[in-house]
């Protein structure tokens, strides 16, 4: 039977070609975000005074269905930039999480920090894609793609100037992902692909397999300052968070509160609470 992923990337697919057809590379070169200079996602993560959270725009998930269908794309990402995300994800299959390109040029023009454009990637089209609409960083997933694809993939990010973020799943993608050079980040997906069963246990399984060059993102299932502190003792240094926050009425007031939390929580292993 194949998987949910399985069904999402032969979409994907299909939706890609149709795209190139109404919109050529020509065209997506001429956007006024194809020549600007992206921001770079490992270094506002790594920053020692940050939270290291990036703060997820999410309207929907094949699992749960609508999350929060009528979030305001402005209020909510610049909400969560004013409340101390380090960058921010933003959605844009419209399929399977209701999210289009233009959520992520709007949360673009209204925010400083990096914006990783979250969607699954099979084709080269989309990376020029993401860089026409402003986005600084790109999501491989290594469950859909061939170490060679992600080379290829990663390069032709790079060499636009954009990062590469490799989500993988379980410790055999990981070993794959071992010969692969055009990355910049590695990030740990807590969800399991065949039940969608949650697990932080994932993230800190395969910490001390993935190489130090690597900066290391821990994502979904993370809601607490406790759980991002474990997670930052076993190095990694990003917190990717949706559903957590979309479930609020106010995403970003639920973005400031766990902030807040963290602020607290540091402060506390600090002085040995």
């Amino acid at each position: 039977m194949p998987t949910i992923l399985d069904t999402i990337v032969a979409h994907k697919r299909r939706e890609v070609a149709r795209r190139r057809e109404l919109v050529p590379t020509k065209l997506l070169e001429t956007s006024l975000y194809f020549n600007s200079v992206p921001l770079s996602l490992r270094k506002y993560l790594l920053r020692e005074e940050g939270s290291g959270l990036i703060a997820e725009f999410k309207r929907k998930s094949p699992s749960k269905g609508w999350i929060n269908q009528y979030a305001p794309v402005e209020r909510t990402t610049l909400g969560y930039m004013q409340a101390g995300a380090a960058a921010l994800s933003v959605l844009t299959d419209a399929e399977f999480f209701g999210g289009k390109n233009e959520d992520l040029t709007t949360a673009r023009r209204f925010n400083f920090c990096p914006i990783l454009r979250k969607d699954f990637v099979v084709n080269e089209y989309q990376i020029l894609e993401a860089k026409s609409i402003g986005a600084d960083a790109v999501l491989l997933i290594a469950a859909v793609l061939t170490p060679a694809e992600i080379n290829t993939l990663g390069r032709l990010a790079r060499s636009l100037g954009l990062e590469v973020l490799l989500e993988v799943h379980d410790a055999e993608e990981l070993a794959r992902a071992a010969n692969v050079d055009a990355v910049d980040l590695i990030g740990v997906n807590n969800r399991n692909l065949h039940d969608f069963s949650l697990s932080l246990d994932t993230s800190l399984a395969l910490a001390e397999a993935i190489p130090e060059a690597f900066v290391k993102v821990s994502e979904s299932g993370i809601s607490t300052a406790r759980a991002i502190g474990q997670l930052r003792e076993v190095g990694y240094r990003g917190f990717l968070l949706g559903e957590a926050f979309m479930r609020h009425a106010r995403p970003e007031r639920a973005c400031a509160a766990l902030v807040q939390e963290l602020r607290t929580y540091h402060r506390g292993v600090a002085v040995g609470e």
